[in-house]
């Protein structure tokens, strides 16, 4: 009977040792300033089919995230949030088990969308909750299918929403206290919520781009994304650390250079949202190689705004003007704007006009990212000037592009 015993819990301790792996990551601040809440991802391609996961340092446990990007039911990736003094090097243990379920941890993100309920009066109680809507490209008014008009998401410091029409705009929320706000006031405040400081809506968008919208480029203005067969809006991840939505464009008709016919394309928008980061990466993926196509992206021309570029790709403004008429207060926001390409993506920095700073893009074949930022001036944590928003951008595009190194060892 014990030696039954000791086979069985033998066999137990083998069937957990042979059931998860442990890798090593090192991650390393290159620069002299500490950094909070950087973001470590690993590709979990080479590692089977990973359920759960824990990560370590020190001892100490850190929340990490497991995402399934291409919804086959299979996790893709692991994430977590580095703290690193300046020149630091920090070494964590990555368990990853092909049993159980991602770990709990307090959600720091939040994304929602919502088909409207006409049984619901109060503008911010809606609970048709979905996580997936397509519309066919002659939908007659995609733009009211959901309530807040399309996906929203937020960090602890922003809030954003992107119009299911063909602007695929970003709208902005402004805060005033660093928290999660959208599940409670679903971008519409009321009353109580405003008394009891809570933010809302900061920007007027119109057909502008907004806070970087994507959009075509046919030799001389922005184009629509429009015609398309469907268009898509997914949460890909709801949390705890970082949020993932997807705006899906099938058989758009991208204008080509000189006239020539265009060829349908699918394109996926990919926004990624971390938490403690008020910057929103931006992912713009092609079914196909689209070198010889043009495209552009930008900021909307806050009325009355100045400007700032450094001619490198980092262009931003600084502005007051009213925002949309059914915000609860429809009184004067100011908010600083700002979006960073790379240099390789660059074709051409536009001239502003009335409605926006533009930029002419390529793609690298089949991709090309960039990022968004953004400040309302109604933060208790924020910046509250140009000079200082722009000094605070200068620091941020160093950061951009000098980012924390990691290193993985199995």
């Amino acid at each position: 009977m014990k030696r039954n015993i000791i086979l069985a819990l033998a066999a137990t301790l083998f069937a957990t040792a042979s059931a998860q792996q442990t890798i090593t990551v090192s991650v390393a601040n290159p620069s002299k300033d500490a950094r909070n809440d950087q973001p470590v991802v690993v590709s979990l391609a080479k590692y089977g089919d990973v359920r759960s996961a824990l990560v370590t340092t020190g001892g100490t446990e850190v929340p990490c995230q497991l995402d399934d990007l291409d919804q086959d039911e299979t996790f893709d990736e692991l994430c977590f949030l580095a703290d690193l003094k300046g020149k630091e090097k920090k070494q964590y243990t990555v368990t990853l088990y092909t049993e159980g379920e991602p770990r709990p941890y307090p959600a720091r993100v939040y994304a929602e969308m919502l088909i409207r309920n006409d049984k619901v009066k109060e503008k911010n109680k809606h609970n048709n909750f979905i996580e997936s809507i397509t519309a066919r490209g002659d939908c007659a008014n995609s733009y009211n299918l959901q309530h807040h008009h399309g996906v929203d998401f937020e960090s602890e410091l922003n809030g954003i929403r992107i119009y299911f029409d063909n602007r695929q705009t970003l709208d902005l929320y402004g805060k005033f206290k660093k928290r999660l706000e959208l599940k409670e006031t679903q971008f519409y405040t009321s009353a109580d919520q405003k008394k009891e400081g809570y933010g809302d809506d900061v920007l007027w968008v119109g057909n502008t781009f907004g806070l970087g919208a994507f959009r075509g480029w046919d030799g001389k203005e922005p184009t629509m994304i429009d015609p398309v067969r469907s268009r898509t809006q997914r949460i890909i991840s709801y949390g705890p650390l970082r949020t993932i939505v997807e705006v899906i464009d099938r058989g758009w008709q991208a204008p080509l250079p000189n006239a020539q016919q265009p060829i349908p394309l699918n394109l996926t928008l990919r926004y990624t949202q971390y938490a403690g980061h008020r910057d929103t990466d931006v992912d713009a993926f092609f079914n196909r190689d689209v070198t010889g196509y043009r495209f552009s992206t930008g900021i909307i021309n806050v009325k009355d705004s100045e400007e700032f570029t450094d001619k490198k790709g980092l262009r931003a403004c600084w502005g007051t003007d009213y925002p949309s008429t059914d915000t609860i207060a429809w009184s004067r926001e100011t908010v600083g704007l700002a979006i960073c390409i790379p240099q390789k993506n660059i074709v051409s920095e536009e001239p502003a006009n009335k409605d926006n700073y533009a930029f002419v893009v390529k793609a690298d074949g089949k991709h090309m990212q960039y990022k968004v930022t953004y400040t309302s001036a109604n933060e208790e944590f924020g910046y509250h000037s140009a000079n200082e928003w722009f000094a605070f951008l200068k620091e941020w595009k160093r950061e951009v592009e000098q980012p924390v190194v990691v290193t993985i060892k199995d």
